[in-house]
């Protein structure tokens, strides 16, 4: 189970999820995001990070030119769509795409047929924000056939973090509020725990 942790806005925190064995990292573009970090600032932390974790952008209903401008320039590894990005749109980008989809009780995961060569991350649904929320939806409403292929996001911690890992068994999980000290700045001791937990698990 992979490890990403997302809103990240400074190269302290960037830093301490990668000495914590983070295997990817996530840069908001995201207007309204209470994590948004600019193009030269997200550039100036990722020229400083090590070459073997990932970098996402993370992008809700943006432009593609936009999108495949801000890839190449800052080298991203692979995009986040947060937003109500079409299948069509997801197959111009040009590299890996992680499709993201707001899940509610009546949610149709047959729409994941329609996106091709996406990995997919569920997240809770919520009417004000497209994410970063920290509430938890019903996992158990997710197919037994894409359990191990998705990426869970939504509510996840250190104290769920166990349940997760032996009951739904994800590809990987993405955190961001419950590791925050506030909106945008990581949180050492949570980040600590947290990652002892999973080492522990991962045994």
């Amino acid at each position: 189970m992979r490890i990403k942790i997302c809103g990240i806005t400074n190269y302290e925190d960037a830093k301490l999820c990668c000495d914590f064995s983070a295997d990817a990292l996530g840069f908001i573009f995201y207007e309204k995001s209470k994590r948004k970090v600019s193009v030269d600032e997200a550039k100036e932390i990722i020229n400083k990070l090590p070459s073997f974790i990932s970098k996402i952008g993370v992008f809700v209903n943006e432009e593609l030119d936009t999108i495949n401008s801000i890839v190449r320039e800052i080298k991203l590894t692979g995009v986040q769509l947060h937003g109500d990005e079409s299948p069509e749109f997801a197959g111009l980008i040009d590299l890996l795409v992680i499709k993201s989809f707001r899940v509610t009780g009546e949610f149709d995961f047959s729409i994941l047929k329609n996106f091709k060569n996406c990995k997919f991350l569920l997240d809770a649904y919520s009417v004000e924000d497209y994410g970063g929320t920290g509430q938890v939806f019903n996992w158990e409403i997710i197919p037994a056939r894409l359990r191990n292929k998705i990426i869970l996001a939504g509510g996840i911690s250190a104290d769920n973090i166990e349940d997760i890992f032996n009951n739904i068994r994800p590809e990987a999980v993405d955190l961001s509020s419950a590791l925050e000290k506030y909106p945008g700045k990581k949180d050492e001791t949570k980040l600590r725990e947290f990652f002892q937990k999973v080492n522990s698990l991962r045994k």
